[in-house]
């Protein structure tokens, strides 16, 4: 029983991070959307991060978005992957193969 107590605990220490962080672009999204898409900020941060764009301008690194209080480096890391600073991932894959496409046509 307690072994497996313990291997349910350690599966889902492991899956966790995975389903942590939903992909949000910082510079577009507002303060709930932010919100409920990172992990450990609340609606707090994320007013603060939307506060902080609107008086310095877009984000385009993470140690831009440090400069936010209460983002401090474990937050930005847990969420790293989520974070994206322009466009999406969908949009980013369908112009890398635009441009595959025309370089082999051409």
């Amino acid at each position: 029983m307690l072994r497996t107590l313990f291997a349910t605990a350690l599966a889902l220490a492991v899956a966790l991070p995975v389903f942590a962080a939903t992909p949000v672009n910082i510079n577009k999204a507002d303060a709930a959307t932010i919100a409920s898409s990172l992990d450990g900020v609340g609606a707090a941060k994320a007013k603060a991060i939307v506060a902080w764009r609107e008086a310095h301008g877009p984000f385009k690194t993470l140690d831009d978005l440090a400069q936010v209080k209460g983002m401090g480096p474990a937050t930005l890391k847990r969420n790293q992957q989520a974070i994206q600073f322009s466009g999406n991932a969908a949009g980013a894959s369908a112009k890398a193969a635009k441009v595959k496409h025309k370089a082999r046509a051409g």
